[in-house]
């Protein structure tokens, strides 16, 4: 019976690691390459796009897929650094996923410096065999 505390603080105070389904770790790499491609400006992050993407930003902004590939071949947006800090919840539905996660994020706007947090509201579809970004909600979190 001297095992359960033992446990109970290993479990409770040092945390566990989540068992992800097969369709779940492969979102989250999904998330990772949007992250990565995001961050390193590339083009290759267009086939992650459902074609009818709606990005709603933390300013306020509503792009779809057309003013998403203006900015980015303008560099409107550069970022320098793109890390998930979170992922708190993943549910499917269907050929469905949603992902709540939050990112900590630094770059350049219009050439000016900034940096957040972000909390985001991914949805995933399933399109034929493959996962696309249909919509992407964020919101600034505030220190």
């Amino acid at each position: 019976m001297k095992l359960f505390p033992l446990l109970f603080f290993f479990c409770c105070i040092l945390g566990y690691s989540q068992a992800y389904s097969k369709q779940q770790k492969q979102l989250l790499s999904l998330t990772k390459k949007l992250d990565s491609l995001m961050q390193n400006n590339d083009s290759k992050i267009l086939n992650l796009f459902e074609s009818n993407v709606s990005f709603g930003h933390s300013n306020g902004w509503i792009q779809n897929l057309d003013d998403f590939k203006k900015d980015l071949s303008s560099k409107k947006v550069v970022y320098k650094e793109i890390k998930q800090t979170e992922v708190s919840e993943i549910k499917k539905f269907k050929n469905t996923f949603s992902i709540r996660r939050k990112i900590k994020v630094s770059g350049l706007y219009k050439n000016e410096d900034f940096e957040m947090n972000l909390s985001l509201l991914e949805i995933w579809i399933r399109n034929k065999s493959a996962w696309k970004l249909w919509s992407r909600q964020s919101v600034e979190i505030m220190p």
